[in-house]
């Protein structure tokens, strides 16, 4: 019984005292925020045709559809050319910030909203990354990603050294921007906007008044018992979506492998051939045709990818096992964007398998990461020193607004 509660009391411990996967949510902040980056700006050119006014999905079917499964989206507020252009410009800018990591808190809610409401809005467009990305675009509101590699991350440990050396830190910025957005989120909530699913405003809601929670309690110097429990609690909510993001990646490969099981085209291995031969899936025929030429090839290849994807979620209690069947997963999806012309969904796809990977290859893919940086720094500016990469550290939280 000892044994059991000092196990036990290890657990609450390890779960609470520390946001966990540190670099892994890092990883997944950028590759997703950086995929629908990629995306809104390769289809600017065609963005009204997509979501706009100028699409088949036009803006009866729309609101049709809408008010029959109450889908949140912000281009259902006002039918005009000048807001469906505000609305995808902040999305893009939204999604930079992001991937760089300022003000995340504030702008993984802003990312939420852009890609909800661009995808709501036109449910038909897309492919199957897609859905990945429209499910973690709410569960990374959910995590403290910013802890590395991120603006904030830097702004944090900026601060801590004023701290130190008995400054006084002020955040105007963070506060402005809660104001700024309360304001906006009252109106919308006033005006009726916000009718339809009760998810999405009450998930905005709670964010806004968590923040101002935050910024009260971090008015201290020192962090007293309101921080310290602010603190455990944002802690508890990071691992249980970083739990969730990890449950969804083997649900995603699981239940695929045991359908393509079930597919007579997966059986009797035939379900690669084709596509390769499809015009609208074949951006380089003869690339297409030369991995479909070996009948043994395309069979290994089918039969591998039903077996790596069913037997994934398996293999997390084997470390090594893991880390193959990873790699193998990720360079099957790199050649999916080369072969089949499917960029998006296969950024989307290693974004969410970059929660598998090793802290340590991380790390040394960051520092090597830093290094370069520095190189390029020193060539622009032989007199300046590089500036130290406190900010690389999991130990770098965030301060204030964004957290």
């Amino acid at each position: 019984m000892n044994r059991f509660s000092l196990a036990a009391s290890r657990g609450i411990a390890r779960v609470t005292e520390a946001a966990l996967g540190p670099y892994q949510t890092a990883v997944i902040r950028i590759g997703f925020s950086a995929t629908w980056l990629l995306f809104l700006l390769r289809e600017f050119p065609h963005r009204h045709e997509l979501y706009g006014p100028d699409g088949p999905w036009s803006w009866g079917l729309a609101e049709q559809l809408i008010g029959t499964n109450k889908a949140f989206t912000t281009l259902m507020w006002w039918d005009g050319g000048a807001w469906f252009e505000i609305v995808y410009l902040l999305a893009i800018l939204a999604s930079a910030l992001l991937m760089l990591g300022w003000r995340t808190r504030t702008m993984s809610v802003l990312f939420m909203v852009g890609v909800l409401s661009l995808q709501n809005r036109s449910v038909f467009m897309g492919d199957g990354g897609d859905n990945v990305l429209h499910l973690m675009s709410v569960y990374l509101v959910f995590t403290r990603c910013a802890q590395v590699w991120s603006l904030d991350a830097r702004r944090a440990a900026r601060a801590r050294a004023a701290h130190a050396r008995g400054e006084r830190v002020t955040d105007r910025t963070g506060p402005a921007l809660w104001g700024v957005l309360g304001l906006v989120l009252a109106g919308a909530t006033l005006a009726g906007r916000m009718e339809g699913d009760w998810l999405i405003p009450t998930l905005l809601w709670a964010v806004w008044v968590t923040q101002a929670l935050w910024w009260l309690a971090g008015r201290r110097a020192k962090p007293g018992q309101s921080r310290i429990m602010l603190d455990v609690v944002a802690d508890i909510v990071h691992n249980g979506a970083l739990l969730v993001i990890m449950a969804e990646a083997c649900l995603i490969y699981a239940t695929a492998g045991w359908y393509k099981i079930q597919g007579s085209r997966w059986q009797d291995g035939t379900a690669v051939y084709y596509p390769l031969h499809l015009e609208y899936f074949s951006p380089w025929p003869g690339l297409a045709d030369l991995l479909s030429a070996s009948g043994t090839m395309v069979m290994l290849v089918t039969y591998g990818t039903v077996l790596v994807q069913v037997a994934f979620p398996f293999t997390l209690f084997n470390r090594r096992v893991k880390n193959v069947l990873l790699a193998v997963m990720i360079t099957e999806h790199a050649v999916i964007a080369v072969v089949l012309g499917l960029p998006f969904f296969s950024l989307a796809m290693i974004a969410a398998d970059a929660v598998f990977l090793p802290t340590a290859f991380l790390r040394r893919l960051g520092g090597r990461a830093a290094r370069a940086r520095d190189r390029l720094l020193r060539r622009r500016g032989p007199g300046q020193a590089p500036e130290q990469h406190v900010h690389d550290r999991p130990e770098a939280t965030h301060v204030g607004f964004g957290t």
